[in-house]
């Protein structure tokens, strides 16, 4: 399945990376955090390790540990704006549950 972006991510994430002046991507994973397990986590990968995987959506690099790929499978990510408010959302069929903060889930 992989993950997938929306037209509204990729906009945005190519835009980063052409006001940052370098970038191959963006890298995502997950890490044990929060009061409900794991806490996404990402920032732009200027290089592509060993093992990683790397998924191309709508000509953004994704790169994605192997690791986090299992808790990351089917992903959705987009980009919104609701009022004040903009940043991503991940659209994660995996998720079973998520804090009352929505910093953290469980799978």
């Amino acid at each position: 399945m992989g993950i997938t972006l929306t037209e509204s991510a990729a906009k945005h994430i190519n835009g980063y990376l052409k006001t940052r002046g370098k970038g191959i991507g963006l890298r995502l994973g997950v890490k044990t955090s929060g009061c409900s397990g794991y806490a996404y986590v990402f920032e732009v990968a200027d290089e592509i390790e060993k093992d990683d995987v790397v998924i191309e959506d709508h000509g953004v690099k994704v790169i994605v540990d192997p690791k986090s790929l299992l808790y990351l499978d089917g992903t959705e990510l987009d980009y919104t704006r609701e009022g004040l408010n903009e940043g991503f959302k991940f659209n994660n069929p995996n998720v079973a549950d998520t804090c009352g903060c929505g910093e953290s889930f469980t799978v």
